[in-house]
């Protein structure tokens, strides 16, 4: 079945990134008809609603990189907006702690990449003074960071969706795109839930990006390799031992925190995640396997480049998520009190993160163009805490690619 109607823009995903996208489109180019295309029965089921509900502060980014610019006005538009449209959210903020002298050096980086990214709330603090913020923490020294927070990123992308709706946007679930063609000028876009005609088209698809981006034309220059991250969930009667977030000093090779202790805005904490190799893009299961998936990074040469780097690291990690005591040795090495007991299995998820071909692993956003079309095909944490400024500056980039008629409004992220 074919929709006879013609879009001004298709935004591929449904995802925080995507909705953001849509939400600014609407405001910004009210007159622009757009639709959403999102493969799932709902949105945010992937790497949005699979995350640790964290709302970064800024503090890790290089100065002056994407991620650094766009977290850091993202981090206070999103609390607006949560304030502003009654999603729950806490500013509750979140200790970085040196477990050792040997990474006094790396948090002495860390205080100056967060003066320098302009946190105004940065205190660096003795093993005393981390012990007044959380008791039962070991350490050398830390820093308390009081703009950190937490939310359920599935209740923003709600809130997001319905704002699309009320703007005149459209939704459109169970809707895979399989191919594009073009036709007659126009974008003809092959979904499970029959073909959309498009003038534009917004690649926000997060794990498929690099494929939705080839089936478009277009060569990404990344693949995708999906990293699968295990969280193990805090019994209730240890959960007062953690009263804001808890995490160490991370390695600067890696894109990755981690694994660290949070408090969830429901209530409950936990620790994780460890960093595997997924052999499903979009599996939550530890044994889910995708034939095509585990040969897309396989096959790349990039993979064992990386691999010839880092293979220490990921046998670590691969030995952590096998070994409740490994894992549990590295919560320890943070809060001594807990124990295997104290640990149960949790959530799972499975990070989008684009490898190029020389084995880097890329670590800022990445975006590409083409002839009537933009695609994302890196959008790492702090993706959903600076969602709004994403989704803002990837409508701009829309209406002045697309010669969409703009109109000047009011943005939640100052420029």
């Amino acid at each position: 079945m074919s929709d006879s109607r013609t879009h001004d823009v298709a935004i591929i995903g449904g995802g925080i990134v995507g909705t953001s996208t849509a939400m600014a489109l609407c405001e910004q180019a009210p007159d622009a008809s757009v639709v959403i295309l999102e493969a799932e029965r709902a949105l945010a089921r992937h790497q949005t609603g699979h995350n640790s509900g964290v709302i970064h502060s800024g503090l890790y980014y290089a100065p002056g990189s994407l991620k650094a610019l766009n977290c850091t006005r993202g981090r206070e538009a999103l609390y607006r907006f949560c304030e502003q449209h009654g999603v729950a959210c806490q500013r509750c903020g979140k200790v970085i702690v040196a477990r050792s002298e040997d990474e006094l050096t790396a948090l002495d980086e860390l205080q100056r990449r967060g003066t320098a990214n302009g946190l105004k709330g940065l205190e660096r603090l003795s093993r005393e003074q981390i012990r007044e913020h959380e008791p039962h923490v070991e350490c050398v020294a830390g820093l308390y960071v009081t703009e950190t927070g937490i939310v359920d990123y599935e209740k923003v992308t709600e809130r997001f969706a319905e704002i699309v709706r009320g703007r005149g946007g459209e939704i459109r679930t169970s809707a895979r795109v399989m191919a594009c063609a073009r036709r007659d000028g126009y974008l003809v876009l092959r979904t499970r839930a029959g073909d959309v005609l498009c003038r534009n088209l917004i690649n926000c698809a997060g794990l498929q990006s690099d494929r939705i981006a080839r089936i478009c034309g277009v060569r990404p220059g990344v693949r995708i390799v999906p990293f699968r991250g295990d969280y193990l969930d805090v019994v209730p009667d240890k959960q007062h031992l953690v009263r804001h977030l808890v995490y160490p000093v991370p390695d600067p090779r890696f894109p990755f925190l981690g694994v660290h202790l949070t408090r969830k805005i429901c209530g409950d904490v936990e620790a994780g995640p460890n960093s595997v190799l997924a052999f499903r893009r979009e599996g939550y299961r530890r044994l889910a396997f995708s034939l095509r998936d585990f040969f897309s990074w396989f096959f790349y040469a990039g993979f064992w480049r990386m691999a010839r780097k880092h293979w220490r690291r990921g046998l670590a990690e691969t030995w952590r998520s096998i070994s409740k005591g490994a894992f549990t040795r590295s919560v320890r090495s943070l809060l001594p009190e807990i124990g295997r007991r104290s640990l149960r299995r949790g959530g799972v998820g499975v990070r989008a993160q684009a490898l190029d071909p020389a084995g880097v692993l890329l670590d800022d956003f990445r975006i590409a163009e083409a002839d009537r079309q933009i695609h994302v095909l890196n959008a790492p944490s702090p993706a959903a805490t600076a969602s709004i400024c994403i989704g803002e500056r990837i409508a701009r980039m829309a209406v002045e690619r697309f010669s969409l008629q703009a109109r000047s409004g009011f943005l939640l992220c100052s420029e």
